[in-house]
């Protein structure tokens, strides 16, 4: 390669021999001075145009106006397509009939960044037909040569963690291993399966292999087809099944997880390879090989997890046994991207997906420090799930929502924990007939009973005396259907208006168009134990916007009954499968929410808290409170208490 004094003492001597070319056969040329000269050429080097401009090669020859077009797009390589500012700076420097002209370049890069630098551009006043570019690469920047092109090199910035409260990392790399299968390998591709099939279910993973035989067939015989990647400790459950089976291949490495794969998986989310739609969506931000994030905080927060880019500009240089080489020119450093901090409890959370691990039916369970209102676990079943129906499901919330009509009635000291309120069988109001589940009939009991054993029907004869008001008087006191800013989204709530004496009646025991989250429903029973409502926090830092404010201190009286009827629900109502769980007493609520008039399936759903710890669980089809809702609580508090 020439160095650079012998690259100079080249062009000065071609730039002699151009002075004695003679004009004929040549592109049109500028009669105009070298500055209109120049003027033209930057003009139509923008537009794509330069049909005005003349121009003769640094080695004295013929070229056209459109091969300088081709080659100053060639030479532009990766940023062609990218925003370029030309100026001239100065006035032309003219001997006789040579000159010179200084540029300005300014690039606006992949990203947003700018590259800015000076060029030359000489020029020969050829007889009397004017002044003519002379084109050579170094126009478009000095150290360029014919077949060079600038390339542009992205260089990656560090995606942050998402932490917990203590500021311990939850996502983080952990080992993985990719398993797949060779064509040339395979032996017999339908008994593969189905031993691998075999194996996956061991562990818990279902794999679609559907379509194999079809990538086996149309795959190079050498190709890496991949199937599934596990994580280490999972893949050492199957490792002596799977890797002596014909056909297997292995790929390990690293990849930044959650400490468990249900591990909050829908609030969470997942980091991954940028897909395609990721790149055509911000193709200024992302490019192939970046880790984007996909669904929940990670998505949410991705730009802020993900930091920005550095971008390089490199000279790429094929030598003639077609290897390249780069020559960095510019660049820019990578900003890291910083971390976002939530509120979990990875013990909780642990003890939360613990508890939902064996729930068939899809499943949430949220709990909350009371003392501050701290998220701790937010959890989704079947394996973490891949919708947030903890934070963001909307649904009857049935029997549970007794507690906020309770709180409603004794606050308005329309009756005491002690008085009696009849449990008839049914009740009937304008014409709709109410009944208790399982017909259950508890007669003349003081309201504390009819809490605690969840009759529905002395919920629907105390109606009138709540009132419309007093439902969403007391739901508003409770945090239900205020707006609420968790810094992801989060449904607190919509109660039903009860614009009718049968809406009201249904409305009062958790039916009608009254719909809630778990995350809600958490909140609630926070509020009680607390004696004050308080918005759940999740994402502490960078802190919401709006949360919404703590509300007004609760009625001491009414709450104050209310947890003791709580209490019995546990000592002796429907939920005393969990009286003698590890731990502090148990306070809650069981609920039976129907859906769908046409159906007899039942969300299962169990509100409550222990000690500073508020919870809410809700089986999707569970069934009845105690049958599905009380054993995943139950197994989630002995878990936690250890």
């Amino acid at each position: 390669m020439l160095d650079r004094r012998d690259l100079t003492r080249r062009r000065a001597i071609a730039f002699g021999a151009s002075l004695t070319l003679v004009a004929t056969g040549l592109a049109a040329c500028s009669k105009d001075g070298p500055d209109g000269t120049v003027k033209d050429f930057l003009t139509g080097w923008r537009s794509g145009n330069l049909s005005s401009v003349g121009f003769v090669s640094a080695d004295g020859g013929k070229i056209s106006a459109n091969e300088v077009v081709d080659q100053l797009h060639a030479l532009s390589g990766d940023l062609a397509k990218q925003s370029l500012v030309l100026t001239a700076v100065g006035d032309p420097k003219t001997t006789g009939d040579i000159a010179s002209s200084t540029i300005k370049l300014d690039w606006t890069l992949p990203g947003g960044a700018a590259w800015s630098y000076n060029s030359t551009v000489r020029l020969t006043k050829q007889n009397t037909d004017g002044w003519r570019i002379v084109w050579e690469p170094a126009i478009v920047q000095s150290e360029l040569q014919v077949g060079d092109k600038l390339a542009v090199r992205r260089v990656s910035s560090k995606r942050a963690a998402i932490q917990d409260a203590s500021g311990k990392a939850i996502v983080t790399p952990r080992e993985i291993v990719t398993i797949g299968v060779s064509p040339e390998k395979i032996k017999n591709l339908a008994q593969l399966q189905k031993d691998l099939a075999a194996a996956f279910k061991k562990v818990n993973v279902t794999v679609d292999m559907s379509n194999l035989a079809d990538r086996v067939k149309n795959s190079d015989p050498g190709a890496f087809i991949e199937l599934v990647t596990l994580r280490r400790p999972d893949y050492n459950k199957i490792r002596d099944t799977v890797r002596p089976l014909p056909g297997t291949v292995f790929q390990e490495g690293t990849r930044d997880l959650a400490p468990t794969r249900a591990f909050a998986r829908a609030l969470l989310g997942t980091a991954d390879q940028a897909t395609r739609e990721d790149i055509d969506a911000n193709p200024e931000a992302v490019a192939q090989g970046d880790i984007v994030g996909h669904g929940g905080l990670q998505q949410r927060y991705d730009s802020t997890l993900r930091g920005t880019s550095g971008v390089s500009v490199v000279i790429a240089r094929e030598a003639a046994d077609g290897t390249v080489t780069s020559t960095q020119l510019f660049s820019t450093k990578p900003v890291d991207g910083k971390p976002i901090k939530v509120s979990i409890d990875q013990a909780t959370q642990t003890a939360a997906d613990a508890a939902l691990a064996t729930q068939k039916q899809p499943s949430s369970l949220v709990a909350i420090r009371i003392s501050d209102g701290s998220v701790l676990a937010v959890s989704n079943g079947p394996d973490g799930g891949t919708v947030d129906t903890a934070l963001t499901g909307q649904v009857p919330p049935g029997s549970t929502f007794k507690t906020v009509s309770a709180y409603g009635l004794l606050q308005k000291k329309a009756v005491t924990a002690g008085s009696v309120v009849e449990c008839p069988k049914t009740t009937t109001v304008d014409g709709r007939e109410f009944k208790n589940s399982g017909g259950e009939v508890l007669g003349k009991v003081p309201f504390h009973v009819d809490y605690a054993k969840s009759c529905n029907t002395a919920f629907v004869g105390l109606a009138p005396k709540l009132g419309a008001d007093g439902l969403q008087s007391a739901s508003s006191a409770l945090g239900l259907g205020t707006k609420w800013d968790l810094g992801i989204d989060a449904f607190s709530g919509k109660v039903s208006a009860a614009g009718s004496p049968t809406e009201l009646a249904a409305a009062t025991f958790g039916q009608g168009a009254t719909a809630v989250s778990p995350v809600a429903m958490a909140g609630v029973a926070a509020a009680v134990a607390r004696g004050q409502f308080k918005q759940p926090r999740l994402v502490l830092d960078p802190a919401p916007a709006k949360p919404a404010a703590d509300g007004e201190p609760l009625d001491a009286g009414a709450v104050a009954s209310l947890r003791t009827m709580m209490r019995e629900v546990v000592t002796s109502g429907t939920g005393t499968a969990l009286r003698d769980v590890k731990g502090k007493p148990v306070y809650g609520k069981t609920g039976t929410a129907e859906f769908d008039e046409n159906s007899k399936d039942t969300h299962s759903w169990f509100i409550g808290y222990q000690g500073d710890v508020a919870f809410a669980v809700m089986v999707q089809k569970g069934g009845a409170g105690a049958e599905a809702a009380v054993p995943i609580v139950e197994n989630f508090l002995n878990t936690l208490n250890r």
